[in-house]
């Protein structure tokens, strides 16, 4: 079983404005995995109906899973499909943009 350090994981968020756009910049700590991947989609899913810009920095995730991409993937597919907003990763780790590369995911998250 995992010690708490492991699963430890949290997101700062910080509105601001850029250009006359709202931007919400969600910044994740930790290891974004099937424990922690709720507290991402908690924090973002109702910022989407909101519109202006999400940005969600992955600069200090220390590990991806499945469901963590599938979280992302899901909040992605929503922001595109609500069109109110966009959606977009900022400073990914060599190991998350491997990932993206892998399961063919890049293109989703470029734009």
């Amino acid at each position: 079983m995992p010690n708490t350090s492991e699963v430890s994981f949290h997101c700062d968020v910080e509105n601001s404005v850029e250009g006359g756009v709202k931007v919400t910049t969600v910044r994740c700590h930790g290891r974004l995995i099937n424990q922690t991947a709720g507290e991402v989609k908690d924090i973002v899913k109702p910022l989407i109906p909101q519109g202006g810009s999400i940005v969600i920095d992955l600069n200090d995730v220390t590990f991806l899973d499945s469901l963590g991409l599938g979280t992302l993937v899901g909040l992605k597919v929503s922001a595109i499909n609500e069109g109110y907003c966009t959606l977009k990763l900022v400073n990914l780790t060599p190991r998350v943009q491997e990932l993206l590369k892998l399961t063919n995911l890049t293109k989703l998250f470029a734009s």
